[in-house]
Protein backbone atom coordinates (compact mmCIF):
# COMPACT_ATOMS: atom_id res chain seq x y z
CA UNK A 1 0.00 0.00 0.00
CA UNK A 2 1.41 3.58 -1.18
CA UNK A 3 2.28 6.46 1.74
CA UNK A 4 -0.31 8.61 0.42
CA UNK A 5 -3.04 5.60 1.17
CA UNK A 6 -2.41 5.03 4.22
CA UNK A 7 -1.85 8.60 5.83
CA UNK A 8 -3.97 10.68 7.67
CA UNK A 9 -5.96 13.07 5.96
CA UNK A 10 -8.15 15.72 8.14
CA UNK A 11 -11.20 17.52 6.88
CA UNK A 12 -11.17 21.42 7.37
CA UNK A 13 -13.32 20.92 9.92
CA UNK A 14 -10.82 19.18 11.82
CA UNK A 15 -7.81 21.15 10.89
CA UNK A 16 -9.77 24.42 12.07
CA UNK A 17 -10.05 22.64 15.51
CA UNK A 18 -6.61 21.44 15.24
CA UNK A 19 -4.74 24.92 14.29
CA UNK A 20 -7.50 27.67 15.60
CA UNK A 21 -7.91 28.84 11.96
CA UNK A 22 -10.78 29.38 10.71
CA UNK A 23 -12.23 27.74 7.44
CA UNK A 24 -12.59 31.19 6.18
CA UNK A 25 -8.86 31.81 6.53
CA UNK A 26 -7.62 28.50 5.60
CA UNK A 27 -9.68 28.99 2.43
CA UNK A 28 -7.90 32.40 1.78
CA UNK A 29 -4.33 31.11 2.27
CA UNK A 30 -4.89 28.26 -0.39
CA UNK A 31 -6.79 31.30 -2.33
CA UNK A 32 -3.31 33.57 -2.36
CA UNK A 33 -0.71 30.52 -2.55
CA UNK A 34 0.01 30.52 0.63
CA UNK A 35 -0.82 26.93 1.06
CA UNK A 36 0.67 23.90 -0.84
CA UNK A 37 -1.75 22.48 -2.85
CA UNK A 38 -4.18 20.75 -0.68
CA UNK A 39 -5.54 17.38 -1.98
CA UNK A 40 -9.38 16.99 -2.84
CA UNK A 41 -11.72 13.59 -2.09
CA UNK A 42 -13.40 12.10 -4.62
CA UNK A 43 -16.51 14.50 -3.88
CA UNK A 44 -14.36 17.79 -3.68
CA UNK A 45 -13.52 17.96 -0.18
CA UNK A 46 -10.23 19.53 1.13
CA UNK A 47 -8.03 17.03 2.66
CA UNK A 48 -5.08 18.11 4.89
CA UNK A 49 -2.32 15.63 5.71
CA UNK A 50 0.20 15.81 8.68
CA UNK A 51 2.75 17.80 6.28
CA UNK A 52 0.13 20.51 5.75
CA UNK A 53 -0.35 20.91 9.50
CA UNK A 54 3.39 20.96 9.92
CA UNK A 55 3.16 23.85 6.61
CA UNK A 56 0.46 26.02 8.96
CA UNK A 57 2.15 25.59 12.20
CA UNK A 58 5.17 26.90 10.19
CA UNK A 59 3.67 29.78 9.04
CA UNK A 60 2.06 30.58 12.30
CA UNK A 61 5.28 30.96 13.61
CA UNK A 62 6.11 33.37 10.29
CA UNK A 63 2.82 35.17 11.34
CA UNK A 64 3.82 35.69 15.18
CA UNK A 65 7.34 36.94 13.58
CA UNK A 66 5.82 40.04 12.04
CA UNK A 67 6.30 38.76 8.29
CA UNK A 68 4.22 40.77 5.79
CA UNK A 69 1.86 38.46 3.91
CA UNK A 70 3.43 38.53 0.70
CA UNK A 71 6.64 37.60 2.03
CA UNK A 72 5.16 34.42 3.29
CA UNK A 73 3.26 34.06 0.05
CA UNK A 74 6.85 34.84 -1.71
CA UNK A 75 7.99 32.23 0.66
CA UNK A 76 5.71 29.63 -0.16
CA UNK A 77 6.25 30.41 -4.03
CA UNK A 78 10.13 29.71 -3.48
CA UNK A 79 9.54 26.23 -1.67
CA UNK A 80 7.29 25.09 -4.54
CA UNK A 81 10.06 26.33 -7.16
CA UNK A 82 12.36 23.84 -5.53
CA UNK A 83 15.85 23.83 -4.00
CA UNK A 84 17.39 26.21 -6.50
CA UNK A 85 15.86 28.67 -3.99
CA UNK A 86 17.31 27.54 -1.10
CA UNK A 87 19.83 31.11 -1.12
CA UNK A 88 17.06 33.46 -1.50
CA UNK A 89 14.88 31.49 0.96
CA UNK A 90 17.81 31.69 3.86
CA UNK A 91 17.66 35.40 2.96
CA UNK A 92 14.73 36.13 3.63
CA UNK A 93 14.12 34.09 6.45
CA UNK A 94 17.73 36.18 7.90
CA UNK A 95 15.94 39.74 7.20
CA UNK A 96 12.93 38.76 9.63
CA UNK A 97 15.22 37.37 12.22
CA UNK A 98 16.83 40.59 12.08
CA UNK A 99 13.74 42.55 11.76
CA UNK A 100 12.71 40.34 15.29
CA UNK A 101 16.11 40.82 17.22
CA UNK A 102 15.71 44.60 16.67
CA UNK A 103 11.84 44.34 17.86
CA UNK A 104 13.34 41.94 20.97
CA UNK A 105 15.62 44.92 21.55
CA UNK A 106 12.98 47.76 21.21
CA UNK A 107 10.44 45.78 23.51
CA UNK A 108 13.04 44.85 26.21
CA UNK A 109 13.86 48.49 26.54
CA UNK A 110 10.38 49.11 26.93
CA UNK A 111 10.41 46.41 29.32
CA UNK A 112 13.09 47.80 31.65
CA UNK A 113 11.37 51.65 31.66
CA UNK A 114 7.80 49.89 32.85
CA UNK A 115 9.82 48.34 35.51
CA UNK A 116 11.75 51.26 36.76
CA UNK A 117 7.43 53.36 36.86
CA UNK A 118 6.07 50.14 38.56
CA UNK A 119 9.59 49.93 40.84
CA UNK A 120 8.89 53.67 41.90
CA UNK A 121 5.16 53.58 42.30
CA UNK A 122 5.84 50.79 44.24
CA UNK A 123 7.89 52.46 46.58
CA UNK A 124 5.79 55.58 46.49
CA UNK A 125 2.88 53.83 47.66
CA UNK A 126 4.59 51.88 50.36
CA UNK A 127 5.51 55.81 51.60
CA UNK A 128 1.95 57.10 50.35
CA UNK A 129 3.26 59.38 48.47
CA UNK A 130 2.04 59.68 45.05
CA UNK A 131 4.28 60.31 41.30
CA UNK A 132 3.08 60.26 37.66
Amino acid sequence: MSQSLTQTRYTISEVEARTGLTQHTLRWYERIGLMPHVDRSHSGQRRFTDKDLDWLAFVGKLRATGMSVADMVRYAELVREGEHTMDERRELLERTRREVRSRITELTDALAVLDYKIDMYAMKTVSGKAQQ
